[in-house]
């Protein structure tokens, strides 16, 4: 019988080399998939950010044909910057919104993936904001919420008066808090509600989302758009059963005066 030499002869994995060999394998799936959910991320949040920046330069222009911005909606909530119903309680069309006409061929707001991604609460709402919310109280609105006597519709604001727009909130990624998940929500709301004689100190249920990597996407009355750090939040009882905090909702910036939302926040007469 001929005898191979030791050199020549076949030799099997021993258990300790497949064990390590299947935990690299493992390992570099595991990188993989990171990496592969890294960057459906980054794809969610570019493609957001081009949401927010269509809907603020539609804004822009519409301020520049009427000398104020969109308003938020009407007396009777059956019309919105996003869109419109026929009455209290059916679903918005949203082609039918103030804004629509300058939102290109689809004539509504583009859907935010990074929202679709998340758990939504049941028996939602608020349909049609794409995941966005408009600041109503200072740039949709005025403080007091003021109407037109005519049209019933929401004084908003004149681009005008804005003295740092560029550090003036108009539109966020927001959402609102249900018990089993969150559903869209059309306003960004300030820190503290303002009736009409500067901000109360009694605030809304928060309603900007930081979705993006831990950060909300902001479009500011420039057109910019920008990621931010959330800087307060509120334990605030929520009559739909969510938890703010639970969901990352809150506030960015400054509170004073209700920082970035106020384009009046220098004012004296604040």
């Amino acid at each position: 019988m001929i005898s191979l030499p030791p050199e020549n002869r076949r030799r099997g994995f021993t258990l300790v080399e497949l064990l390590v060999t299947c935990a690299i394998v493992a390992a570099l799936s595991a990188v993989g998939m990171m990496v592969g959910k890294s960057a459906i991320t980054r794809g969610r949040i570019v493609h957001s950010t081009e949401n927010l920046r269509n809907l603020a330069i539609a804004n822009v222009n519409y301020a520049a044909d009427y000398g104020v911005f969109c308003p938020a909606d009407d007396q009777w909530n059956n019309r919105r910057w996003h869109g419109g119903r026929s009455s209290t309680g059916a679903r918005f069309d949203p082609t039918r919104g103030f804004l629509s006409l300058y939102l290109g061929e689809s004539r509504q707001v583009g859907r935010d993936p990074l929202l679709a991604a998340l758990p939504a609460g049941t028996g939602s709402f608020e349909e049609g904001t794409g995941g966005y919310g408009y600041n109503a109280a200072y740039i949709g609105g005025r403080p007091g919420g003021s109407y037109d006597c005519t049209t019933r519709v929401r004084l908003s604001e004149r681009a005008a008066n804005l003295s740092d727009p560029a550090r003036t909130v108009m539109f966020a990624t927001t959402a609102y808090a249900r018990a089993a998940g969150i559903q869209e929500y059309p306003y960004c709301e300030p820190p503290f509600w303002d009736f009409g004689g500067g901000p109360s100190g009694d605030r809304p249920s928060p309603s900007i989302h930081f979705r993006a990597n831990g950060k909300a996407l902001v479009a500011w009355c420039d057109g910019h758009v920008t990621a931010e750090p959330e800087s307060a939040t509120s334990t605030a009882a929520n009559p739909h059963g969510g938890e703010a905090s639970k969901w990352h909702l809150g506030w960015f910036g400054p509170e004073e005066n209700n920082g970035w939302w106020n384009p009046r926040r220098d004012s004296a007469d604040y």
